[in-house]
């Protein structure tokens, strides 16, 4: 390879990139902020540069060739590394970041995460948090997409690492007086199955997971933990909840434990995960070591260490 400079530029792979994510030159131009017409000359002057077409009319539309596809491909790695030197750049400019954004899967016991976000604020009262809770695949996919900084998800997406952050035990339950329970013995899936089920809804677009569904008569689906616990509690439903998030309902008696033969406690590991564990900045960094301290104390007192 010679070391003549580059015919092209990233802004015209960036032009590319948006032109196949958005399906039309005006949508493109809109999401970069630029005008259509700079658009359409950005991509003419990257088409002259290169030996092979990479846009072809497709009816009203301009698609990218097979070829065209191959090389974004390529091109997209580097817009992300290039992204990440940028990131990078700014963070060692500005010392601690202004904003960390952390993804955080339903199920995660809300105590510890407070703790962490209270202890975090003290070291730094500067920096915003934006938190996201998300639901199987909805928290694999802001990592993906670059939504967030660090993650609590219990499904790693390929291309990222993650550490053990705490493990959470899923039991099935019903209310106290729910049929289920009148049977007066061990229960079956079976037995299960003729029974109304409640899960919750996964938040991901691209490929959702349909994650604890025994394919039950009828089943209801519901955005957020605390309504799937208020429909068991009112026997309209059984389902497999954390146990940490209903243990003042079990002590009370109100919700009990359903007497499955196998399978009435899932434990479940929830990992951090931090999308650019190189390039995080000093305050990505810091809470991350927050969430790991108050997730290990709460896992000790969970386990009565």
């Amino acid at each position: 390879m010679s070391n003549t400079s580059p015919r092209t530029t990233l802004e015209q792979w960036a032009l590319l990139d948006a032109l196949d994510e958005r399906g039309s030159f005006e949508a493109a131009a809109e999401s970069l902020n630029r005008t259509q017409s700079s658009v359409s000359y950005g991509l003419k002057r990257l088409q002259e540069q290169l030996p092979v077409t990479v846009l072809e009319p497709q009816g009203r539309r301009t698609v990218l060739t097979e070829s065209g596809r191959l090389l974004l491909q390529r091109a997209r790695v580097l817009l992300h590394e290039f992204r990440r030197l940028e990131h990078l750049a700014a963070t060692l400019g500005q010392g601690w970041e202004t904003t960390v954004r952390l993804a955080v899967e339903i199920v995660m016991p809300l105590e510890p995460l407070l703790e962490a976000l209270a202890r975090f604020t003290e070291q730094a009262p500067q920096t915003q948090v934006q938190l996201v809770e998300t639901v199987l695949s909805g928290t694999s996919e802001a990592l993906v997409r670059h939504q967030v900084d660090l993650a609590i998800t219990g499904l790693i997406p390929p291309g990222f690492i993650g550490d053990p952050l705490l493990r959470v035990d899923f039991v099935a339950v019903a209310r106290h007086d729910h049929p289920l329970h009148r049977l007066g013995r061990v229960l079956t899936l079976d037995d299960l199955r003729a029974h109304r089920q409640v899960v919750i809804r996964d938040t991901g677009h691209w490929r959702p997971v349909d994650s604890g569904w025994l394919e039950a008569e009828e089943r209801w689906t519901v955005s957020h933990l605390r309504t799937a616990i208020a429909l068991i509690e009112r026997g309209l439903a059984f389902a497999w909840i954390p146990e940490s998030s209903i243990r003042a309902e079990l002590a009370r008696g109100e919700l009990r434990p359903l007497p499955l033969e196998s399978g009435g406690h899932r434990p479940e590991t929830l990992y951090l995960v931090f999308a650019d564990p190189t390039g995080a900045g000093p305050a990505t960094q810091a809470l991350g070591v927050c969430l790991r301290e108050r997730a290990q104390a709460f896992q000790g007192m969970d386990r009565g260490v």
